[in-house]
């Protein structure tokens, strides 16, 4: 399949396209920052009561009759844009291809390498997460602003979580000897020149914090503690590069599995270059959301450096200097809880997972917020598709003003994609062309040359909560298309030999939660039965470990949760969830928003789902780790979530 790496299929579209909108973009951006000025956040209320003055204000008054006048002058030049604008989407493509060419080894070609299908069992990491990249007066009714910066910072926060190294935590207790699941909060080690990860030697108390530095080693403000510039890609290596601490062992002594060695060379981190603070998040020490903090967060470690150059005589050049700071979780077998019937880690995780393979976003819905979004991301993730979706009258039945809002990034290459719009929608969910955006990934080959390939469906169902009829139409259309797109994409003639599917995953934001009584409907779909939700006993039951992923608006810049840290911490507590996440309401209540009343840990409303039949037969796909992430607090009202998927056969397991 052919993917599109430009919305129209030739240049003279795409030049009448650019005109248009360049017609329109001025009345757009008035009528943006007009709308914006009177729908203030919180966060400007709390900084107007320190404000004796009232200078903003005088400034909102002083300009609103300036952006009226020139609102009422770009208008005639609008309209004109418009009438080019409306008739070329019906030749616009549903999304746009981007593939960040130089790679080097780290690139998705070399990664096709590293599986045949045999062997130790590959693992999978997924993501996927609600960024509210709206125009900023629609961002402002969930309590954000400043889009622009807030889709450079979630870019750089999501690209530095994933290029942490992976490790493997020894924890030696009278009751435990085990060597716990690859953590996702993971710690660096020690490199020598040559790049290699080193194993900790001796043993690391749990409160422990140490400091490992390079010959000159750097100061922590220093390219360490920052990261390489935003325009550099991430070096890296293997997905399943790790290193591995011992915690509480005895001097001398080896951890459990010992003939098991860490692997080759550590990722190096991608760094975000200049801080791309914003108003929504001031960074402190101590502030772990883009790991670049002169204080290292509770369970992780500030990522460093490696550069490739060396002097002739070996030893390492200034790029190689580094500087590494470890701390070790307080109670850390607390931290990754593991339910007694449960045969998988779970955690609240103050970072995205190390060597994340997959990416789904929703509402990315501003065309720059995108791009800069895209440009962050692609530091890490080599495969991007973004401005997804359908404007104007194009494939649905009413008017479209914003495309679907997803975006996807992958590390493998992508096969085959398909988009498709829900036509059920109404009210304001009808001006966007929410939909489903499929995908055919490969990530392996045998040694027979027969492909080795997953599917990834990334959706955003209708919002407002009474209209549990339309989500529902929306699950069945879902349903359809998954099934199309399994038939259309697959491979089995002669000449082509039959692809191997090692994985099938539904996630998303579904704007329903497992435990409200309004969305009993959804929770008793079939696509329940299809696709295992892992943090799901059954409609209506969740299990314990699991907490809501919508926050609460009117909490977003408290300084209990504005930094990554914090709101873990939070979210750790019964009564900090009660306090930060939104609940469903209650009809017995009688009080909208009243929690007291209510089961449940808050309304978990973004969803990752895989299926366990489907699959090559000899394999089987298994949850690893599910945890829900921290690290864009003060960025955005959702948690988003993570997933670890291992594929093994049933040889490796017998």
């Amino acid at each position: 399949m052919v993917l599109y790496t430009t919305p129209f299929p030739n240049s003279c579209l795409s030049a009448l396209h650019c005109v248009s909108w360049a017609l329109i973009f001025p009345c757009y951006w008035l009528v943006d920052r007009l709308a914006a000025s009177f729908i203030p956040t919180t966060y400007e209320k709390r900084q107007r009561a320190d404000d004796p003055c009232c200078l903003q204000l005088l400034c909102t008054a002083l300009f609103t009759p300036i952006y009226l006048a020139l609102l009422v002058a770009s208008l005639p030049f609008a309209f004109l844009g418009f009438l080019f604008w409306s008739p070329l989407q019906s030749a616009r493509r549903p999304y746009i291809y981007s593939r960040l060419e130089d790679k080097g080894l780290a690139g998705g070609a070399a990664l096709l390498s590293e599986w045949k299908g045999t062997g130790p069992g590959k693992s999978f990491c997924f993501a996927t997460a609600n960024v509210c990249l709206l125009p900023d007066s629609l961002a402002r009714i969930n309590n954000l602003f400043n889009t622009q910066a807030r889709a450079k910072e979630i870019g750089q926060r999501i690209r530095n979580g994933a290029a942490r190294p992976q490790i493997k935590i020894y924890i030696d207790s009278p009751t435990n000897t085990s060597i716990s699941a690859a953590s996702f909060s993971s710690l660096v080690s020690p490199q020598g020149g040559d790049g290699v990860a080193r194993a900790v030697p001796g043993s690391i108390k749990r409160t422990a914090s140490v400091e490992y530095k390079g010959d000159g080693g750097r100061h922590p403000g220093d390219e360490a503690a920052n990261g390489p510039a935003s325009g550099d890609p991430v070096d890296g290596s293997s997905p399943e590069d790790a290193c591995i601490v011992r915690i509480g062992g005895e001097e001398g002594s080896r951890p459990p599995e010992a003939d098991d060695p860490p692997g080759g060379q550590a990722r190096n981190g991608a760094g975000g270059g200049p801080r791309g603070q914003t108003p929504n998040h001031n960074q402190q020490d101590g502030d772990s959301g883009s790991l670049g903090s002169p204080s290292a967060s509770r369970e992780s470690l500030v990522k460093g450096r490696a550069g490739p150059d060396t002097s002739a005589s070996g030893e390492p050049g200034a790029n190689s200097k580094l500087l590494y700071k470890a701390s070790v979780v307080k109670k850390a077998a607390a931290r990754r809880r593991r339910h007694p019937d449960e045969a998988f880690d779970h955690e609240v995780s103050a970072f995205f997972p190390a060597n994340l393979d997959f990416l789904c976003l929703q509402e990315v819905f501003d065309k720059r917020a995108a791009t800069k979004l895209k440009e962050q991301l692609h530091g890490y993730f080599e495969y991007i598709l973004y401005d997804v979706g359908v404007y104007g009258c194009q494939g649905c039945c009413s008017f479209k003003c914003l495309n679907s809002g997803l975006l996807f990034a992958s590390r493998y290459p992508i096969m085959d994609v398909a988009y498709h719009c829900y036509p059920n929608k109404c009210n304001d969910d009808a001006l966007a062309s929410k939909g489903a955006l499929f995908l055919k990934v490969q990530v392996g080959s045998t040694p027979q040359d027969q492909r080795i390939v997953g599917y990834i469906a990334c959706t955003h169902l209708h919002a407002p909560q009474e209209d549990s009829a339309i989500r529902c139409g929306q699950l069945d259309l879902l349903q359809d298309w998954l099934a199309d797109f399994r038939k259309s994409t697959s491979s089995s003639s002669t000449a082509n030999p039959e692809e191997l599917v090692a994985f099938d995953v539904v996630c998303g934001d579904f704007n329903f939660d497992n435990c409200s009584s309004d969305d009993k409907l959804e929770q008793q779909h079939s696509l329940f039965t299809h696709y295992r939700d892992p943090c799901r006993l059954g409609p209506g039951e969740e299990k314990p470990w699991a907490i809501g992923t919508l926050l609460d608006t009117n909490g977003l810049y408290d300084e209990d949760v504005c930094t990554p840290d914090n709101l873990q911490k939070v979210l750790e507590s019964e009564e900090g969830r009660r306090e930060y996440l939104a609940f469903p309401t209650s009809k017995s209540s009688g009080q909208k928003g009243r929690k007291e009343l209510l089961k449940g840990n808050g309304r978990r409303i973004d969803y990752m789902l895989h299926a366990e039949e489907g699959l090559c037969p000899d394999w089987k796909a298994e949850v690893e780790e599910f945890s829900f992430i921290t690290q864009l607090s003060g960025l955005t009202d959702h948690l988003p979530v993570a997933m670890r998927l291992t594929v093994s056969s049933g040889e490796e397991e017998a």
